[in-house]
């Protein structure tokens, strides 16, 4: 099953799959038909990109970890045309570690590595881009290694479910520093656009698993 909002990369894709022996049951462009499509089908194995509609941010992503907690021996293979470091960790740490890939999408037009990395992961093998993996632990090395030392007392805080005023009241400054330092914060951990409330959660888990 493909998943991909473009509509030329999908349907070169199909042609792709196809030429090489795979029967695409189901091609969507959205997460949501995404999740449905594998509910109907129950495909083989799951190609997905990660930026899709409603909101292109990482929704395909986030559905491609919502499949493997519905189902973790679905083979899932996500093409992404960046890292995209805050589900990628969840991704592959998903069902039992097998069965799962992220490529960028410049090793598409690499047909033979390409349909290489498809066989592996249906199989149940693990294949990841070579840079996803330099990010992935250069950032697992020290996440918070940007933060000065007032933004991690700020995370701190943060972590133990403090609002920005109580955070400036233990602090003694102001609820507009603790704003800038918050915002410093989500910026230097490289956290995805979105609603603000969901990227300091994502800034707790950061201090939480350093």
């Amino acid at each position: 099953m493909l998943a991909e909002d473009g509509v030329l990369l999908r349907e070169g894709l199909i042609e792709l799959l196809g030429r090489c022996g795979h029967t695409v049951v189901a091609a969507v462009g959205e997460a949501p038909a995404l999740l449905a499509a594998a509910e109907e089908h129950a495909p083989d194995i799951v190609v997905t990109d990660v930026r899709m509609p409603p909101g292109f941010q990482d929704e395909g992503l986030h559905a491609a970890v919502r499949l493997r907690e519905r189902r973790p021996a679905l083979p899932v293979l996500v093409l992404s045309q960046y890292v995209q470091r805050a589900y990628a960790s969840d991704l592959l740490d998903s069902g039992d570690g097998t069965g799962v890939g992220y490529l960028l999408k410049d090793r598409v037009g690499q047909v033979e590595e390409f349909m290489d990395a498809l066989g592996a992961v249906a199989d149940g093998g693990t294949v990841v881009d070579p840079e996803v993996v330099r990010q992935l632990l250069r950032r697992r090395r020290d996440p918070l290694e940007r933060l000065t030392p007032r933004e991690r007392e700020v995370l701190a805080l943060i972590a133990e479910g403090r609002s920005n005023a109580a955070i400036a009241r233990a602090l003694v400054v102001s609820d507009a520093a603790v704003g800038k330092h918050i915002s410093g914060i989500l910026t230097k951990l490289d956290l995805p656009p979105g609603e603000d409330t969901h990227r300091r959660v994502l800034a707790v888990l950061a201090y939480l698993r350093a």
